[in-house]
């Protein structure tokens, strides 16, 4: 992995561990999802506009079937984190959901990318799945084990859907070589047009959102596309077999966040387990 990509790479997973702070304090439904998406789409629409003045194309068949089907996907992704986070520690379905993502993106990688099977790679993505099960602390003897029961369900349903719309994403990105920027967008812009039906009728969850955590949704609203949008761009230069659990290094940060910011239980030992995540990406850059 190069130095570039790594930047990029690092960078998305700090953005990408704070806005999701922020919507762990919110606790949002449905209409504050929305809200994220028509803010982000009217933020970023600038950059929309002159990548088209540059003369590229902002339109192509493979652009509308990626983008539909990566908006499908991004939507069970926010529904089923938000439902987590309404439901369980932060500390717990952050990295769960971040940690079970790779073991997906990277079999998939192998199987339909026909990227390259490595002692490194694997040794690494091991780490990162040893190092998640440990931060979970699930025992039979605990008496909050519902709670984390639920972190760990959502945990791996939302990581579920990360894996399926990074390869989705990676397909377009590297073999059809649709613009991060772009696709990223009309994946926002077709997961608005789907939620209205369903937000139309709350439009007083909608005043009620705007008015408490207008804030929030313009922070997320700009901090959420913009790291995806560099987990793409390092997509375009490197295996997805290597860029999708090294951006997971998120997981440092969240767990930290979990424990300082809502002062969530065995925050110490879950920061431990985190150095095992440290050492399965350093494995994975080296690949």
């Amino acid at each position: 992995m190069s130095l570039y990509v790594l930047t990029l790479v690092l960078t998305a997973a700090v953005l990408h561990a704070s806005w999701n702070l922020l919507a762990k304090k919110t606790k949002g439904k449905t209409p504050f999802i929305w809200l994220q998406y028509i803010a982000g789409n009217i933020l970023y629409l600038p950059f929309l506009l002159f990548l088209t003045s540059q003369g590229h194309a902002t339109y192509s068949q493979p652009l509308l079937w990626f983008s539909l089907s990566s908006s499908v996907l991004h939507l069970g992704y926010f529904i089923v984190l938000q439902k987590g986070y309404r439901n369980a520690d932060l500390s717990v379905v952050y990295p769960l959901a971040r940690g079970s993502a790779p073991l997906v993106s990277f079999a998939t990688a192998i199987m339909f990318l026909h990227e390259q099977l490595k002692l490194s790679s694997v040794a690494g993505l091991l780490l990162i799945v040893t190092g998640v099960l440990i931060i979970t602390g699930l025992s039979f003897k605990k008496e909050n084990n519902s709670k984390i029961m639920a972190g760990i369900t959502y945990g791996v349903v939302t990581g579920l859907f990360i894996a399926l719309y990074t390869f989705n994403d990676a397909l377009a990105i590297k073999k059809y070589v649709v613009s991060p920027l772009i696709l990223t967008l009309a994946t926002n812009f077709f997961s608005a047009i789907l939620l209205l039906p369903f937000v139309l009728p709350q439009k007083a969850e909608l005043k009620r959102e705007i008015k408490m955590h207008k804030w929030i949704i313009i922070a997320i609203a700009l901090l959420s596309p913009a790291a995806y949008i560099l987990v793409l761009e390092a997509l375009k230069y490197a295996p997805l077999s290597v860029v999708a659990p090294a951006r997971e290094v998120s997981i440092l940060l969240g767990v930290f966040m979990g424990a300082r910011v809502f002062n969530e239980e065995d925050g110490k030992r879950r920061l431990i387990a985190s150095v095992l995540i440290v050492g399965g990406i350093v494995a994975l850059s080296l690949s």
